[in-house]
């Protein structure tokens, strides 16, 4: 059975929430049923199915940020939170 297509928020409604000095806050919930990336009360939400062990979830979690912004994985950095379900990520300015 092929997977659903994930939806996410418009780029421009995730890169509001980036804050002027291009750090962005995530709530990750690891193991998830579906993966996806949604704004809820001004949060960034992220559902991955990876576990949380070894850094796959936030390795998902990158991935899931990246096509939602439309950039490489490569370009997103986390900065705190490798062990935590916030996770706190640099996003590169808009081009």
């Amino acid at each position: 059975m092929a997977r659903p297509r994930t939806d996410f928020p418009a780029a421009e409604a995730l890169r509001s929430l980036v804050d002027g000095e291009g750090r962005l806050s995530v709530r990750v919930t690891p193991g998830a049923r579906s993966e996806g990336v949604e704004i809820m009360s001004g949060r960034v939400l992220a559902k991955v199915r990876a576990k949380p062990e070894d850094g796959k979830a936030t390795a998902a979690v990158v991935d899931l940020l990246a096509q939602a912004l439309a950039i490489p994985p490569s370009h997103i950095a986390l900065l705190r939170g490798a062990t935590s379900r916030e996770k706190l990520f640099r996003i590169p300015p808009a081009a």
